[in-house]
């Protein structure tokens, strides 16, 4: 079994179409059937039938074709790694992020290390909290940013960065709009919006409502930052954010109000497999986080 069979037959099926397969591919018609056939004699099945002027994959050719398929991403998987080992200044980072920091961190650090580093390629994946920190530990993506930081995960190791503050968002025509900053517990009889069930971020500004002793009156949800500001804007409610996602800009006809207590706080860092080696691109970019972060606390 070859690869270029493998490619031949994901190229036929693809496009149902022997010569049309065979052109994309820039080699001969009789090249890729010889191929296929050669291929199907090893495996002693019909991978392919012919349906009027088309070709169909077969019901077993079709089982087949996913592993073809999985056979060559992984591969193409091991020559990335490869090169990463040769360039570890190069190569793709493949990097999980939630949207609390797409706003402002990402964005700053990305274009911080691309001056280290200006070959490398990055490949994001946003996710929620639980996702990013499964995604690490199966493997699917080496390296996450999280707020909070999980450091009780015994299969990650954990490294926090910085601490933020969670303020209040308040509609600008709120009665505490114009103070400098408030008591959690002045917004106890305020409509909420916050995040749904799960996320993170909602568990950070009810537990804080409980801590200043009373339960938050959640009126409506949304499932991004643009989406709770966007209500707050509207009039709906208050929110409780981390200061980092108004960083550029406050929402208009909102007021952003520092929280005196409880000091709602929450820590950001990131996160690695603990158990797993990570490539020399992570590594690098790795290393590079906890130096820029020591950087800026030594002029703070």
């Amino acid at each position: 079994m070859e690869l270029r069979q493998l490619r031949y037959l994901i190229e036929v099926a693809e496009r149902q179409h022997v010569t049309e397969a065979a052109d994309h591919l820039n080699v001969a018609q009789s090249a890729v059937s010889y191929q296929i056939t050669k291929l199907e004699e090893e495996l002693g099945v019909k991978l392919l039938e012919r349906v009027g002027r088309n070709i169909k994959i077969t019901q077993i050719g079709n089982i087949f074709l996913q592993f073809a398929i999985s056979a060559l991403k992984t591969l193409e998987e091991g020559k990335e790694k490869v090169e990463e080992y040769l360039n570890p200044l190069g190569g793709t980072l493949n990097i999980g992020y939630p949207s609390s920091l797409s706003i402002y961190w990402l964005p700053t650090l990305i274009s911080a290390y691309k001056e280290v580093a200006p070959n490398v390629n990055f490949h994001l994946r946003h996710g929620s909290y639980a996702y990013l920190i499964d995604a690490v530990k199966n493997g699917e993506i080496d390296l996450a940013f999280l707020g909070p930081v999980p450091m009780k995960e015994p299969d990650l190791e954990a490294k926090i960065l910085f601490m933020e503050n969670i303020v209040a968002l308040l509609p600008e025509y709120h009665p505490l709009a114009d103070r400098k900053s408030l008591y959690l517990s002045d917004l106890q009889t305020d409509p909420f919006v916050l995040f749904p069930d799960g996320y993170i971020l909602r568990k950070i500004a009810i537990d804080a409502c409980h801590e200043a002793g009373f339960e938050p009156n959640i009126a409506s949800e949304g499932e991004d930052m643009d989406a709770l500001k966007g209500l707050v804007s509207a009039g709906i409610g208050v929110s409780l954010l981390p200061e980092s996602t108004f960083y550029d800009s406050v929402p208009r006809f909102t007021v952003k109000v520092p929280i005196e207590t409880p000091k709602a706080m929450r820590t950001v860092g990131v996160i690695i497999p603990k158990h797993r080696d990570i490539g020399p691109s992570e590594k690098n970019f790795y290393q590079f986080l906890i130096q820029y972060f020591n950087r800026l606390d030594q002029y703070k």
